[in-house]
């Protein structure tokens, strides 16, 4: 808990500055409304991998500088946060720019820019944006969607979180067909996840609203997981788990790629790229490679 009490939250902007998050897992990224102080306290000590702060469409305009107050004082108290944290602006249009500009004081990890459509926008946000902070897009719309592969003008731009509701409405569709085996949401995963990972940015799947329909949270985990995303987005802790359960590595699938990565470098000192394992098989250098992923997740 950042507070011991909320009912004697300090009036004035701390000092504190969390240390940089240093894992690679982002198996789950919990979306937080920061009028609900309640969760603001507890972002320091949460099981999610990444934590957004959410100031866009769940934020009333008339209720939006108190959020972005709210996160200004909770971070400016947090030395330490176990989450990648994340803050998600309004479009810069809309405020965005400004959030920016006032955020940049504090210590966290990411901004997330709403209703993306192009590089200008990508541009402009980078050059208020400081430079220790990720940019994160919310690829809503019909223009980030097609264009996705273009979006990466800097490698600051690291990940994009496919927000399904925002991107049908851009495109005409009805929320009703976002039921697991549709084909239409199929290839609106599969391409999202492709053109991502061929833009070298980090794809994070849609949030299922139903939160406590966890049978189909999992369900969802579960196809993802075998289409290749490491990533869900998640409403609260139940989803949370339910994610890093799904999204992580298993001992075993570790122990393999360790013992893969031994044979294949000890092979290949005798200039030997591909031979038969009795464990594994057949391991060349495309295993290895895979090996190597697993090991560095």
């Amino acid at each position: 808990m950042i507070f011991k009490n909320l009912e004697k939250i300090p009036t004035t902007i701390g000092d504190k500055r969390k240390s940089t998050y240093p894992y690679k897992k982002r198996r789950s990224n919990m979306m937080l409304n920061p009028l609900n102080l309640k969760h603001l306290n507890s972002i320091d000590d949460s099981s999610a991998d990444m934590i957004t702060l959410n100031l866009e469409d769940a934020i009333a305009p008339s209720r939006k500088e108190e959020a972005l107050n709210n996160i200004a004082m909770f971070l400016s108290h947090m030395e330490n946060s176990k989450s990648f944290i994340v803050v998600r602006t309004n479009p810069l249009n809309k405020g965005g720019d400004k959030e920016i500009a006032f955020l940049n004081n504090f210590s966290f990890d990411a901004i997330r820019l709403a209703k993306v459509k192009n590089q200008t926008e990508i541009a402009q946000a980078l050059s208020i944006l400081s430079e220790d902070k990720e940019l994160h897009i919310s690829l809503e719309t019909k223009e980030a969607f097609e264009n996705l592969t273009n979006l990466r003008i800097d490698p600051r731009l690291t990940t994009a979180n496919l927000g399904i509701l925002d991107l049908l409405n851009s495109l005409g569709l009805p929320q009703s067909i976002v039921t697991p085996n549709n084909p239409t949401i199929d290839y609106i995963l599969s391409k999202f996840l492709v053109d991502a990972k061929i833009a070298g940015i980090h794809p994070i799947s849609f949030m299922f609203q139903e939160y406590n329909d966890t049978k189909t949270f999992k369900k969802w985990c579960e196809k993802e997981k075998l289409m290749g995303f490491e990533s869900k987005a998640c409403m609260g802790p139940k989803q949370v788990s339910i994610a890093n359960e799904i999204f992580g590595i298993d001992k075993l699938s570790i122990e393999r790629a360790k013992d893969i990565k031994n044979l294949f470098e000890s092979k290949q000192a005798q200039n030997i790229n591909g031979f038969m394992d009795d464990r594994y098989g057949f391991i060349d250098e495309p295993i290895y490679r895979d090996a190597l992923l697993v090991l560095d997740y």
